[in-house]
């Protein structure tokens, strides 16, 4: 397996924080934790798939993954390629006119959401080349074409720079009152933009927060009540739902 990561032209870096070169040789299923992004994904070759309750439904070639607030298992082929398009927490609003949140816990075919000409032509182009330069570009070149120019809002960017500054643990109510909104306006215009509510953002926020400390020294006690965890059941519970695990066998295999 390899996974390379690719900076992105000046004119789209605050929009995709990287693209990705994802490769396996042979075939397995492999966990996905919640992200605070929309990720863009297109074989160049294989087959992937999801996986849930036993039940394997194949992925179009083009594909786009919404924010998710639990943990997803993906099947892959043997000998697969993908390119990866990790957008930055507002950056797909750039792109398309489709309301992020309307792809949360969702994985879908590309052409749902650009022209399939257009998509269909970047794949043909990915069949033409041969190094992962070459393939890196032709997608940067088609994200390029899909670009609008649009501002940024600015007040949804603040609000996700408050809850990264407090790694996921500050009160939306809180947030409503640095940022002088009200809560439903403010929770519709972060929905549509981020892909997620804010409170279900700020969560997947302190969840890699803790991933972040399981790796290093301290105790579990330590790690839920440095995030602000009520109690261990909490903290469990919620570590659970996003990873399928207990914290404690997922820090004793890292």
């Amino acid at each position: 397996m390899r996974f390379d990561k690719f900076i992105p032209a000046d004119k789209l870096r605050p929009y995709i924080k990287y693209f990705a070169v994802s490769e396996h040789d042979t075939e397995g299923a492999y966990k996905v934790f919640p992200s605070s992004g929309l990720v863009i994904g297109f074989q160049y070759k294989g087959q992937l798939a999801t996986l849930k309750d036993n039940m394997e439904s194949k992925l179009a070639s083009a594909g786009i993954t919404g924010i998710s607030g639990s943990y997803k298992i993906f099947k892959n082929s043997a000998d697969i390629g993908t390119i990866l398009v990790f957008f930055t927490e507002t950056g797909f609003t750039h792109f398309a006119s489709h309301p992020a949140n309307e792809l949360f816990n969702q994985s879908i075919s590309l052409d749902h959401i650009f022209d399939r000409n257009a998509i269909a032509q970047m794949e043909e182009q990915l069949g033409l080349v041969h190094t992962d330069k070459q393939r890196v570009r032709a997608v940067e070149k088609f994200m390029l074409s899909q670009l609008k120019h649009i501002h940024t809002d600015r007040l949804i960017a603040e609000a996700v720079k408050l809850i990264y500054q407090s790694n996921g643990t500050v009160r939306i109510k809180e947030l409503n009152e640095k940022l002088f909104i009200s809560q439903s306006p403010f929770e519709k215009r972060f929905r549509k933009v981020v892909g997620t509510t804010p409170k279900k953002f700020a969560s997947i926020v302190r969840f890699n927060s803790v991933l972040d400390n399981l790796s290093k020294a301290g105790s579990l006690t330590e790690i839920c009540y440095g995030n602000n965890f009520f109690d261990q059941a909490h903290f469990i519970k919620d570590f659970r739902q996003f990873t399928g695990d207990t914290p404690e066998n997922f820090k004793r295999v890292l």
